[in-house]
């Protein structure tokens, strides 16, 4: 279980401070299987979890979901036959937050990776 796993989201306002480097770097020590990814030049913390069927990939996005809903933060879920591409990054700020890389920790604990 790492560090981040154990935060809570804050919330998030739209003058936010985004995660630029040297801590976006470190921040990406604790989840090393995600990639940064930009979608629309807006950068994303992306990872593809894959699964034997349907059925699992949808219980792990129903997870996912959850956990989304407790914290108030909400990623993109794209569930497929035997795998989730889940995408975190922040509207209000149209970047990084240390709330996507919380969650991001967070859906690895319930990935059990």
């Amino acid at each position: 279980m790492s560090e981040l796993s154990n935060q809570a989201c804050e919330a998030c306002r739209a003058d936010a401070p985004r995660v630029e480097e040297p801590q976006r770097s470190e921040l990406m020590k604790s989840i090393p299987q995600w990639q940064l990814s930009e979608m629309e030049t807006i950068p994303q913390l992306q990872r593809v979890f894959t699964f034997k069927n349907f059925r699992q990939a949808l219980a792990f996005t129903n997870q996912v979901g959850e956990m989304a809903e407790q914290q108030g933060h909400h990623p993109a879920l794209t569930t497929e036959w035997g795998k989730v591409t889940v995408s975190w990054w922040t509207h209000k700020i149209r970047g990084l937050h240390q709330n996507d890389f919380i969650c991001a920790a967070k859906t690895d604990e319930i990935a059990g990776s």
